[in-house]
Parts: C-alpha cells; structure tokens; sequence
C-alpha cells in the first residue's frame, strides 16, 4: 500500500524528508507546504534537489489539507512556539490526515506532556479518527526505543543512561545555537535552554518513556548542567565563539528511583573537537551511547554520518527516516496520541533497493 503524504515545511529536518518522501517506495509526495514567498509556485522536486515531480509548493495550509492525504509530515520549528505547532497540529488532525512530527518534543511521551498540548491534540484526534507521533533521534529513538530494546537481553538492571556526545560544529542553525542554547555567550549567562524546567520539558519525556518501558516509577526528575569556556577565539558555520564564552555545555535529565539517578539522559555538546577535553569523548565524528548497568552491564556506541561525511547532516536524516518509515505504521494505529510504546517494530522495509 502506499501512503499520501503532505510535507509542512523544508528546514533543516523538513528538507531532508522532502527528498526522502519522493524517493520512498511506500510513500507518495501529494502536497508542499513553505513558509516563505520565494518558496511558493516552486516544484516539490526542485526544492528537494530532484527531477520535478508536479507538486506545487504553496503557503496556504487550507489547500494542503484540501488533498486528503494520509498523513502530514509536519516539521516546522516548534521549539520557541510551541502552542502555535500544537494548534497546527490539531487542525491537520481534525481534518482527517494523522501526524508524525518533530516539532513539540515533550509529545515523545504524551503521557507525561503537558495537558495544554495534549488536549488539544486528543480531541482532534478523536475528531479527524486519526493518529499523532511525535518522534526524532533525540528526543527520540536515541534515548527511548534503542535503551528499551537492549533492557529486554539484561537479568537486572541497576540503571539506564543515554548520552548524546557531539560537536555542534556544522549544525546551521544559529538561534539554536546562540540563542536558545547560550553557545558563545558568557558563562553567567543563562540561555532559554537552562531556566529551570526547561531540560526536563524537553528531555523528560525521553526519561519517562524509559521509566514506563521499564515498569518503574518516577519519584521526580532533576535537571544538573555545566559549562565550558572557550580557550580561543574560533568560528563555525554558524557564528563565532569568542575566548572566554561558552563553548562545551553539558547536562543531565534524572529521573530519580528510590532516591539515586537511575535513568538518566545526558548530553555533552561540544563546538569544537578540543573543547571540554576532560568531558567523555564520542566513538567516531559523534555517537550516542547507551550504558545499561546491572546484570550484565551493556554498552552500545551509536555511529552515524551523512553521505557527505559530516554527523549533524547523518543525525538530521535519521530524524526525518525515523518519521517517515513510521507513517504506515501511525496510519493503521488506532485513534490518539502515540508513543514508542504503541507502535510495532518499524523497520526499513522496502529501502533495499
């Protein structure tokens, strides 16, 4: 069977799945939506670097969700407006398209999301009879799906610990960067990224998604972090990291049991290979790396790179791949808000080719 699906945006993540739509064996580019003018009246397969492929992008959401598609790829930011991607969401759902999207990451486990998010969601659900995923590699697959499988090989399990190690280097985009993460800025600075509650806003839904896989309960989670100065004046596509801002944050998401961190989602982004030297280093150009302590204790390195060689531009695929390749699987779901936990094992099925 193959599935209509529209694609809602083409930034960094939006762009990739664009291309990726087009090329995919069980999916069928129906519609484009674009945020900007010099955009619109455009080929899909223009924008994405193909042959055309008579799509025609537009800005105008009511045609989209005029074509009656099966499902809507939806990838515009949502980090700084959040509310504004939710009711976005709602009104693709309620028309009768599911969702897999990227763009609200505590929605990785609705469960534990906030209510002003998955009300909304939950009715239009029941509305349209549709499904909404919410997914990425981190907040993702990285720290929920990957962890839960290897938990079912242990006898016990002491902890479970997800880290994120990668310089940010060539990751184009620079209010993410500067602005909401604090790179480049003086070290008593304290970015959106560090008010409190908002690490656990983003990164607990990964935290409870393991605690519920794992059938334990969390007594609370806590939010820890450090910086790391830079050394030297240097620049990365992005801007330029001045001597003595930041240059290495790294920072912790525990969710407690029986008083101790015992699921734990940690990062250590540096923006340049040197920074932070005495910080853990990653396998490879960057990696994910899943430490299971208990009986036996389990280490897993998770290695990516994109085909130009570069691991953001790796990273950034496998967070589209991992939306698109759950499509068929959302569509047959029943109607709701999904999580890792309600859907069957999603495979590449049809990409060997």
């Amino acid at each position: 069977m193959t599935y209509r699906v529209v694609q809602w945006s083409t930034g960094n993540v939006g762009r990739l799945a664009l291309r990726a739509i087009i090329e995919h064996p069980e999916l069928e580019l129906v519609g484009l939506l674009v945020h900007s003018e010099d955009k619109a009246g455009r080929d899909a397969g223009e924008l994405a670097g193909t042959e055309p492929v008579g799509v025609t992008a537009t800005t105008d959401p009511d045609e989209v969700l005029a074509l009656g598609a099966d499902c809507v790829s939806y990838m515009a930011t949502g980090d700084l407006r959040p509310d504004e991607a939710v009711a976005d969401m709602a009104r693709i759902l309620e028309s009768g398209a599911n969702v897999v999207s990227t763009s609200v990451v505590p929605l990785v486990f609705p469960p534990s999301a906030p209510s002003r998010y998955t009300d909304p969601l939950q009715t239009a659900c029941e509305k349209g009879r549709t499904s909404c995923f919410t997914s990425g590699i981190d907040p993702g697959f990285a720290n929920d799906l990957i962890p839960l499988v290897m938990s079912g090989f242990s006898k016990r399990i002491d902890s479970m610990r997800v880290m994120e190690i990668l310089n940010y280097d060539t990751y184009d985009q620079p209010e993410v960067l500067f602005e909401t993460m604090g790179f480049g800025t003086p070290l008593d600075d304290t970015p959106l990224l560090l008010l409190p509650g908002v690490l656990a806003l983003a990164w607990g839904g990964a935290v409870h998604a393991m605690a519920a896989g794992l059938g334990v309960e969390l007594e609370d989670v806590r939010e820890t972090h450090e910086k790391w100065a830079a050394t030297e004046t240097f620049t990365v596509p992005s801007g330029t990291i001045e001597k003595g801002t930041m240059a290495g944050l790294r920072f912790e998401v525990q969710g407690i049991v029986g008083g101790e961190p015992r699921v734990i989602v940690e990062h250590v982004t540096r923006m340049h290979d040197t920074a932070a030297p005495d910080w853990p280093q990653p396998s490879g150009q960057g990696s994910y790396r899943v430490l299971l302590e208990g009986d036996p204790e389990i280490k897993l390195e998770l290695e990516f790179v994109g085909e130009g060689g570069d691991h953001n531009a790796g990273g950034l695929l496998m967070t589209a791949m991992r939306m698109l390749n759950a499509i068929p699987a959302v569509c047959e779901a029943p109607p709701g808000l999904l999580s890792p936990l309600d859907l069957p094992l999603v495979t590449g099925k049809g990409l060997m080719r």
